[in-house]
C-alpha cells in the first residue's frame, strides 16, 4: 500500500479530521511536536501533513510566530486542512506535493515534522534524502511511524477480522500503516539520508472506541476502508463486528474499547 493508496475522496477527508485526529493524532502530534519543540520565528514543514493537525499544533507551540507549512499529496486532505485551519491559524500555507519531490527550494526549512505519513511514501530512502535537501545546516527532522503489527495487537485483531469476512485485500489496507522496517534497519536508512544524531525512542499510546461497531463505523467514514466496507452486505457486516467484538474483549472495559499503540520517534539534524 503506499502514497497512492491511501488517497482519501472529500467526505472521507473530512470524516479523519472529525474521527480520528481527536482521538488518536492530535494526542500523537502534541507528544511528537514535544520532543522536537519549534522555535518562534523558525520556519517548519508539516510533511505528509494531511488535515494539519502537526502543523496547527506547531503554530500553537510558537505563537504564531515563524513560517509554517504543511504538504500533502492529496488534494481533499488539504482542502479540510484549509478549512479548519482558515480562522485560527490563517497564516499556514497549504501546499501539494510528493514526497521526494517537494516543490520547495534546498535548505527552505529549520525543522521537518513528518507524521505517521513514510510508512505510505513509494522510495522511503528517496523521501528521506529529499527531506534532508529542504533541511538548513543544522536543521532538525522528527518522524513519527508506527511500529510492526505484532506490537499493535489490538489492530492485528481488527485484520484478522477483515481479513476472514472482507478478504485480504481489505485486510491489507489496514495493515499498511504498521507496515515498516525493525527499529534498526529505521535508523540505517534515516543516516543513509545524510542525517546525522539520529535517535530512536519508542513510544507507547491507546485509542479508545466506544466499541468494536464504532471502530468499523470510524475507519469507514475517514479512511481507504470506506469502500470496501460500504459493499459489504448487511449480514456480512454484522458479522464482522461480532468477530471483531469478541477479538477485542481484552482490551474491553466498561467505557468501550481502549487499544494500545506503539510508535517509533524518531530524531535527526542535518
Amino acid at each position: 500500500m503506499n502514497q497512492s493508496g491511501w488517497q482519501l475522496g472529500e467526505s472521507t477527508a473530512a470524516g479523519y479530521e472529525r474521527h480520528l485526529v481527536p482521538g488518536i493524532f492530535a494526542p500523537w502530534a502534541e507528544r511528537l511536536i514535544a520532543l522536537t519543540p519549534p522555535r518562534p520565528g523558525e520556519r517548519v514543514l508539516d510533511v505528509a501533513c494531511g488535515t494539519g493537525i502537526v502543523a496547527r499544533t506547531a503554530a500553537r507551540r510558537m505563537e504564531d510566530r515563524g513560517q509554517i507549512v504543511g504538504v500533502d499529496l492529496n488534494e481533499e486532505m488539504l482542502q479540510v486542512a484549509r478549512a479548519v485551519s482558515g480562522e485560527i491559524r490563517p497564516h499556514i500555507e497549504w501546499r501539494q506535493g510528493a514526497a521526494g519531490e517537494l516543490p520547495f527550494p534546498d535548505e527552505s526549512f529549520d525543522l521537518l515534522y513528518c507524521q505517521q505519513g513514510l510508512q505510505f511514501f513509494p522510495n522511503w530512502d528517496a523521501a528521506l534524502k529529499d527531506m534532508n535537501r529542504l533541511l538548513a545546516p543544522g536543521g532538525r527532522l522528527a518522524l513519527a511511524v508506527w511500529r510492526t503489527i505484532d506490537y499493535n495487537p489490538g489492530f492485528a485483531a481488527f485484520v484478522a477480522a477483515l481479513e476472514k469476512h472482507a478478504g485480504p485485500e481489505t485486510a491489507l489496507i489496514m495493515r499498511s500503516p504498521f507496515a515498516v522496517l525493525p527499529q534498526d534497519d529505521l535508523r540505517q536508512m534515516v543516516s543513509r539520508a545524510g542525517l546525522t544524531d539520529v535517535r530512536m525512542r519508542i513510544a507507547v499510546g491507546s485509542a479508545r472506541f466506544d466499541s468494536a461497531g464504532d471502530l468499523i463505523d470510524r475507519e469507514e467514514q475517514s479512511s481507504p476502508l470506506a469502500g470496501p466496507l460500504g459493499d459489504l452486505d448487511a449480514a456480512t457486516r454484522e458479522a464482522l463486528r461480532t468477530d471483531l467484538e469478541e477479538r477485542l474483549e481484552p482490551w474491553t472495559d466498561d467505557d468501550g474499547v481502549i487499544l494500545p499503540l506503539q510508535s517509533h520517534f524518531i530524531t535527526a539534524r542535518r
